[in-house]
């Protein structure tokens, strides 16, 4: 009883770019199935009427009866749309095409910013009555900066940016960082950056180390030290519908992401602790 009192709500990431190509649903999939791995519970959150989160996962669209379309128009609560995956621990509210009408459908919706952000609460708060244990939820955003973005942001305690080490993603960088200070002054006045992860890091191409070294110039600490390497076995792993952790364990790919989910607990630690010296 004393562990479900003192048990966390889960920490909800929204993982975003409006550019895509950068490995965005690759870092949700895999993230959430190493930290899966190294013992968390984890809900993965497909919001891009694309679905490939759910398809990288092994849900094909015949089996995704209910959707993140379901909870964004309030027909069914998000415990209500999740499905095992074939990892323990991870569990996936699905997608599918429907979700493209979703910003139509809510165009002229009261408080339609704070769709996602209403279900999550009241499915922490169902956890919170059950002693059921759920330590993240992550979101696949979608690879724009339309409402279902914005629903993401609007919902989640922070953002984690894949970031593809090439030219023209600093600029998209940029932008994106704007609408997250938006998101924050009008919406969401806890969300904050998680950090941002370098995809797609080719050691062989001076062009990565110099992205590479401009980003953390910049950002600082911000940056996660874990770079996630160009590697044919994360490019293949979802045609077979499987996370690169299980198409491949040993490749570097899968190694980086295990790194990255590892890297990402030591940092819930130490803002765990910062906040304990601050109440002390």
């Amino acid at each position: 009883m004393a562990e479900t009192a003192t048990r966390r709500a889960p920490k909800v990431i929204a993982i975003a770019n409006q550019k895509g190509g950068v490995g965005k649903t690759t870092t949700a999939i895999n993230l959430g199935t190493a930290l899966a791995a190294i013992g968390q519970k984890v809900v993965l959150l497909d919001l891009d009427p694309q679905g490939n989160a759910s398809t990288g996962l092994g849900v094909p669209p015949a089996e995704r009866l209910t959707t993140s379309y379901d909870v964004l128009v309030g027909e069914r609560p998000l415990n209500e749309t999740l499905t095992d995956t074939v990892i323990p621990n991870l569990r996936l509210s699905p997608s599918d095409p429907d979700l493209s009408g979703a910003e139509l459908e809510l165009a002229n919706a009261p408080r339609r910013s704070y769709r996602l952000r209403n279900a999550v609460e009241r499915f922490r708060s169902a956890l919170a009555d059950s002693g059921a244990r759920c330590d993240y939820i992550l979101i696949d955003c979608p690879p724009s900066l339309n409402l279902l973005t914005v629903n993401a942001l609007t919902a989640s305690d922070s953002v984690l940016v894949p970031l593809q080490c090439e030219f023209f993603a600093l600029e998209g960088l940029s932008q994106l960082m704007r609408t997250i200070e938006l998101v924050r002054s009008n919406l969401n006045t806890h969300l904050g950056l998680q950090g941002i992860v370098l995809t797609m890091y080719d050691r062989r191409n001076n062009l990565s180390d110099q992205v590479a070294g401009d980003v953390r110039e910049h950002f600082g600490d911000r940056v996660y030290k874990t770079q996630i390497p160009r590697n044919v076995r994360v490019s293949e792993a979802p045609s077979f519908g499987k996370p690169v952790l299980l198409y491949d364990l040993n490749c570097t790919g899968s190694q980086a992401y295990i790194a990255l989910a590892k890297e990402i607990l030591r940092q819930e630690r130490g803002q765990g602790t910062e906040k304990k010296k601050e109440l002390a």
